[in-house]
C-alpha cells in the first residue's frame, strides 16, 4: 500500500516541566608523525629531460598559499628502492566497505567476486610503508560495459605479471551497487592475479549509453511515442544516482588511506560519469577534498578507450529524424555528451594531482605514469597562516629558489575545514541525510519521540508522530536572527523498505535563555500506515551551531479486526490550541477547530489540566444504537486514588471511521506529587466485552 506523509506546519513551545619531524630525514627511512591542521604537499621535481631531481633541502623550496608565504615545518624525501622487502599481508582498508553511508541502487548487478581476506593481516603504518608504492586498482563496474571490464582487467593482469615489484603494495576494489574491497594491500602477485582473474565480462552492469539525440529539442523528441525515450530517461536518472555511489566510494577509500602520510594513488577504471544537478557537485567536492587531505592522487582511466562519434548515432538503435539530423545539432549533442561524461574524470585528476587517461586504447600508459609519479617525491608540511574555517578553496604554489630549467609537479590547492556557519545549503542537506544512515547516533541535541494510532479504515491508520526538544538545547536568537531546527527522518517497514519520509524546518519563537530552559519545542507530523511493525528514525539539527541529535524507535500499528473492543491509542495532553484557518489535516486530534497537543513525557504540573483522548471503533449496536460505558481510574501503586464519573455513549461521533469519541478533562491538582497509573475502563454493554488500556504519568 502506498503511504502518504502529511505536511507539518506546527511549531509549538510548551510549558514543561604529533608533528612531522622538522629536520631532513634519511631518504631510505623517512619518519612520519601526525599533527592537527598540518597541510601535506607532495612535490615531484623533474629536470628538462624528465628525470627526478634529488638532493634538495627544505631551504630550496618556497611554498605559497593564496599569495602568502608559508613556513615549511616538515620536510622529507621518499624514494622507492630496488631492495624493498615485500609486504605479504596488510590491513588498511578493513571497514571501508560496505559503507553504511553509501546509498544502495536498484540497478541489476552481478555479484562481485568474494573479497579475499588475510587472517594474519596487521594494520599498516607510515613507517612500514616507507619505500613502498601504495596503489589501489578501482574498477567502476556500475559504469562499464562488459567489454570495458574485460579490457581493463586484461591490462591490469598484464601489469601485475610483467611490471609489479616487491615495492608495490596493491589493493583491488570495485564499485557496483556499493563499494567492495576484493583484496587489501599486499605485495603478493599471485593474490592480486587471482583476484583480477575472477573478473569476467559479466561484471559490467552499466546500461547502454544514453544517446544525446534523445535529449535534443527537435520534432523527433517532441513527438516520440515509442518506449525508447522512456528507457533513456530511466537510464539517465539511474546514472545520476549511481554517481553518488561512485563519488562516495572514492571518498571512503581516501578516508581509509588517510592514516598513511606518504603519497597514495587510485587507478580508477570507469566509463565516465555525467553529473546532473547540485547533489553530484556536492559529492564531487567531498570526494576531492577527502583525497587531497589524505594525500591521495586519482588517476582516472576511460575504459572505453578511443571513442568514435558516429553522426546520427550508432547501429544499436534506429536513426532519428527531425531538424537535428540536418542542422548538425544531434552530432554536436553527441560530442557534448561525451565531453560531459569525461569532464568529471578530468576534474578528479586535476584537483587531486593525478592524470586522466582518455581516448586511448593503451592502458599500460596509465600504469607507467602512476608508477613513475609515486616512486620519488618530496613531502612538505606546513600550518596555514589562514585560521578561517570557511571551507573555501586555497590555492597552493610551490617554487624552487635559484633553480632553473626544472618542472615542479604538485597539487594546486585544497578546501579548508568548514564550520557550520560557512556550510553551504547543499552540504547541510547531505550532512542530514548521511547522519540518518549512520549506525552511530548523534547525541548533542537531546530529543524524544512518540507515536500513536487512530483507525481511518479497516486497513489504514493515521499515526501521529510527535517530537520534542528541550528548550535548554536551543540557543536564544541573537538580534534579528531566527533560531531554526532542521528535522529529517524516515519510516521503514519490516522489510526495511521506506514507507514515509520527514523533512521540515522549524522556526523557534523568540525567547530568552531562561524562558527557553523551562520549555520544550514540539514538532508534530503524521503518516498513514497499514497494520504492522515499523521503525522510525529522526535527526534534528540546531542551525546555529550545527549540533545534531538522533532518535530511533519502533512503531506497532495493531490489527484491530480480531480485538474484542477496538480501541485507539490513548493520548494524554496538557494543552489545547486553535488550528490555523485553512489548515487541512486527517488527524483525529483536531476537532471543531481545536487541536489536542500530546504530552510526550507524561510529566505534568499540578497547576495544569489533563486531557485524555481515545476512540472506540465498530461498537456493537442494539436497535441501531451502541452503548459504550467508560471511565478513568487512577492508581498509586495498588491503591485507587481517583476515578472519574462513568460516561456513556449511545451514538457514533465520527461516521467516516465509525468511531465513538471520548475526551476527559481532569484537574492535575486532584493528585499529590508522584507516579500514577491511569486505567481506562471501556465496556461494550451490547456485546458484553471490555478493554482496560493503561498509561503512566508523573505529577510534580
Amino acid at each position: 500500500m502506498r503511504t502518504r506523509l502529511l505536511a507539518t506546519l506546527l511549531v509549538v513551545v510548551l510549558s514543561a516541566g604529533g608533528a612531522l619531524s622538522g629536520q631532513q630525514l634519511p631518504p631510505q627511512q623517512p619518519l612520519f608523525r601526525s599533527t592537527v591542521n598540518l597541510v601535506l604537499v607532495d612535490v615531484v621535481i623533474r629536470d628538462k629531460k624528465g628525470a627526478i631531481v634529488t638532493g634538495l633541502t627544505r631551504d630550496d623550496f618556497q611554498l605559497v598559499e593564496d599569495g602568502k608565504p608559508q613556513q615549511i615545518l616538515t620536510f622529507a624525501f621518499e624514494e622507492i628502492g630496488s631492495s624493498t622487502q615485500p609486504v605479504e599481508r596488510a590491513s588498511l582498508l578493513a571497514g571501508a566497505a560496505p559503507n553504511a553511508a553509501t546509498p544502495r541502487v536498484t540497478a541489476p548487478a552481478t555479484p562481485a567476486p568474494a573479497p579475499i581476506t588475510a587472517s594474519a593481516a596487521a594494520p599498516l603504518t607510515s613507517e612500514e610503508v616507507a619505500g613502498h608504492r601504495l596503489l589501489t586498482l578501482l574498477f567502476d563496474t556500475s559504469s562499464m560495459q562488459p567489454e570495458d571490464v574485460q579490457k581493463a582487467t586484461d591490462e591490469a593482469i598484464k601489469w601485475v605479471n610483467e611490471k609489479m615489484t616487491p615495492a608495490d603494495l596493491v589493493a583491488v576494489a570495485t564499485i557496483g551497487s556499493s563499494l567492495q574491497i576484493l583484496s587489501d594491500f599486499t605485495s603478493d602477485k599471485e593474490q592480486i592475479h587471482s583476484v583480477l582473474q575472477a573478473f569476467s565480462a559479466a561484471d559490467g552492469t552499466a546500461f547502454a549509453a544514453v544517446d544525446a539525440s534523445t535529449q535534443a529539442s527537435d520534432e523527433a523528441s517532441a513527438s516520440a511515442t515509442d518506449d525508447s525515450t522512456t528507457t533513456d530517461i530511466s537510464a539517465q536518472e539511474l546514472d545520476t544516482f549511481n554517481n553518488d555511489v561512485r563519488l562516495r566510494a572514492l571518498k571512503t577509500l581516501a578516508e581509509a588511506l588517510a592514516p598513511i602520510q606518504q603519497k597514495k594513488a587510485i587507478l580508477y577504471f570507469s566509463s565516465g560519469m555525467q553529473r546532473n544537478g547540485t547533489d553530484n557537485q556536492v559529492e564531487l567536492r567531498a570526494a576531492v577534498n577527502a583525497a587531497v587531505r589524505a594525500n591521495v592522487q586519482i588517476y582516472p582511466v576511460d575504459s572505453r578507450g578511443l571513442q568514435a562519434v558516429v553522426p546520427g548515432g550508432s547501429a544499436r538503435q534506429g536513426s532519428r529524424g527531425g531538424l537535428g539530423a540536418f542542422t548538425g545539432s544531434s552530432v554536436a549533442g553527441q560530442f557534448t555528451q561525451l565531453a560531459a561524461q569525461q569532464e568529471t574524470l578530468t576534474t578528479l585528476a586535476a584537483d587531486t594531482g593525478g592524470t586522466a587517461f582518455l581516448d586511448s586504447n593503451d592502458f599500460g600508459e596509465a600504469f607507467g605514469k602512476v608508477t613513475k609519479d609515486i616512486s620519488s617525491y618530496y613531502i612538505l608540511g606546513y600550518a596555514s597562516t589562514n585560521p578561517d574555517r570557511d571551507g573555501r578553496y586555497r590555492r597552493i604554489t610551490v617554487r624552487l629558489r635559484n633553480k632553473g630549467d626544472v618542472k615542479v609537479e604538485a597539487r594546486e590547492g585544497y578546501y579548508a575545514d568548514r564550520d557550520f556557519t560557512h556550510t553551504a545549503k547543499g552540504d547541510r542537506e547531505v550532512q542530514l541525510q548521511e547522519q540518518l544512515t549512520m549506525q552511530i547516533p548523534a547525541t548533542d541535541v537531546p530529543l524524544f519521540l512518540t507515536a500513536g494510532w487512530f483507525r481511518l479504515a479497516t486497513d489504514r491508520y493515521y499515526v501521529p508522530v510527535s517530537l520534542v526538544v528541550p528548550g535548554s538545547a536551543v540557543p536564544p536568537a541573537k538580534g534579528t536572527e531566527k533560531v531554526t531546527l532542521d528535522v529529517a527522518g524516515f519510516i521503514r517497514d519490516e522489510r526495511n523498505f521506506p514507507v514515509g519520509r520527514i523533512r521540515d524546518t522549524m522556526t523557534v519563537p523568540p525567547a530568552t535563555t531562561d524562558s527557553l530552559a523551562s520549555r520544550q519545542v514540539l514538532y508534530q507530523t503524521g503518516v498513514t500506515l497499514p497494520p504492522g511493525r515499523f521503525s522510525i528514525k529522526v535527526v534534528v539539527r540546531e542551525n546555529s551551531t550545527g549540533q545534531m541529535g538522533t532518535f530511533e524507535t519502533k512503531i506497532v500499528v495493531p490489527e484491530l479486526k480480531q480485538a474484542p473492543v477496538k480501541v485507539s491509542s490513548v493520548v494524554l495532553s496538557t494543552q489545547l490550541q486553535n488550528v490555523a484557518a485553512g489548515r487541512k489535516t486527517s488527524s483525529p486530534l483536531v476537532r471543531d477547530g481545536v487541536e489536542l497537543v500530546p504530552n510526550l513525557t507524561h510529566i505534568v504540573s499540578r497547576n495544569q489540566k489533563l486531557y485524555f483522548y481515545y476512540e472506540v471503533y465498530d461498537p456493537a449496536q442494539d436497535a441501531g444504537m451502541p452503548q459504550v460505558r467508560t471511565s478513568l481510574a487512577f492508581y498509586r501503586g495498588r491503591t485507587k486514588v481517583f476515578e472519574t464519573p462513568v460516561v456513556e455513549r449511545t451514538m457514533i461521533d465520527a461516521a467516516d471511521r465509525h468511531a465513538a469519541v471520548f475526551q476527559f478533562e481532569v484537574p492535575a491538582d486532584s493528585f499529590k506529587p508522584g507516579l500514577y497509573t491511569c486505567q481506562v475502563n471501556i465496556v461494550d454493554e451490547v456485546s458484553s466485552k471490555f478493554a482496560f488500556p493503561r498509561l503512566e504519568m508523573y505529577v510534580r
